[in-house]
């Protein structure tokens, strides 16, 4: 019997739910620990964003950490090493959709920390994560979203464009050539999932052991377009929140100082991409309905950046 990793989300022999190479990248043990989670015992939070319809206003999140034998998650005040996402009341499929969703940043080759869906107590499956500014060996990382970067307040965080968040890794990064590609490959990459809450809060600058800033791996990569639709970008590029074009992201390459050659083999990724990804999700455990969805997506923004400069977007993209 072959099934799917619920961390990578590959095919897996028999009736194992994970990869033992998956389960010791997240906890170092090839062991799943118990998730000391109940869904039924969890506040049901539903926060108003003004002016929009968000996600992260809706998704609950737990800071959860591993006991010294590795052999339950709990929630922690000091030990936060993990955050546990749990199935939203209000949005379906959450947790599916976000481990889809990083998985294929994996396959656009954007780093993500270690991450996999596991079951609470009680038996539903919540998104986990590792936090990738608490190395193993202790101590904290500092990391800078790009609202704090930018001295904004929270309430701010959509407050922007791509084209600024590009100025702000330029003044900030230690790289700002090599963290300019990946900013702009994160960027597209959203827009070719259908990921409308990328807002400043979503792009860090991490400042590893060695002092040097660098773009943080990404997280709270989400399609939100499964369950809000037509929703549109939640930070311009080049003055469009909607109906973006090749000429859109070849001006937004131009502005991050992508030279023309890089800038062609960026765009030509959603299509290079695509047949990996449609697999992916065919394979993964989204409900059916959402998988048409997410690969008639792809598909459809593929064909975008393949029309060329002169043909403009669907009006529904």
């Amino acid at each position: 019997m072959t099934g799917v990793c619920l961390s990578c989300l590959r095919p897996i022999q028999g009736d194992r739910r994970y990869h033992e190479r998956c389960l010791r990248a997240l906890f170092g043990s090839s062991r799943l620990p118990l998730v000391d989670v109940e869904l039924g015992k969890l506040h049901t939070v539903a926060l108003a964003m003004v002016g929009r319809t968000s996600l992260s206003g809706v998704q609950r999140k737990l800071s959860l950490g591993l006991d010294s034998k590795r052999k339950t998650l709990q929630v922690e005040v000091e030990r936060r090493r993990y955050i546990l996402k749990p199935p939203s009341e209000t949005f379906p499929a959450l947790p599916e959709n976000e481990l889809v969703t990083m998985r294929l940043a994996d396959l656009f080759d954007i780093e993500v920390p270690p991450c996999a869906l596991v079951p609470l107590r009680d038996g539903p499956l919540a998104y986990l994560v590792a936090r990738f500014d608490r190395p193993v060996a202790g101590g904290k990382l500092r990391q800078e979203d790009f609202c704090q970067l930018e001295e904004k307040s929270p309430k701010e965080k959509y407050d922007g464009s791509a084209e600024r968040c590009a100025k702000v890794t330029q003044r900030f990064a230690a790289e700002p050539g090599l963290e300019l590609l990946k900013l702009f490959r994160l960027v597209l990459f959203g827009w070719w999932t259908g990921n409308g809450d990328m807002h400043l809060k979503n792009f860090s600058l991490l400042t590893a052991s060695d002092g040097r800033p660098r773009l943080a791996p990404a997280y709270d990569l989400l399609c939100t377009r499964l369950v809000i639709p037509d929703d549109p970008l939640a930070l311009p590029v080049g003055g469009r929140k909607e109906k973006l074009n090749r000429k859109t992201w070849e001006k937004f390459a131009e502005d991050c100082g992508l030279p023309l050659k890089m800038t062609a083999h960026e765009l030509a990724r959603p299509q290079a991409t695509l047949g990996k990804a449609v697999a992916l999700i065919e394979r993964s455990p989204l409900p059916n309905e959402m998988k048409g969805s997410y690969v008639a997506l792809l598909n459809e923004r593929a064909r975008i950046l393949r029309a060329g400069p002169d043909l403009d977007a669907d009006p529904k993209s």
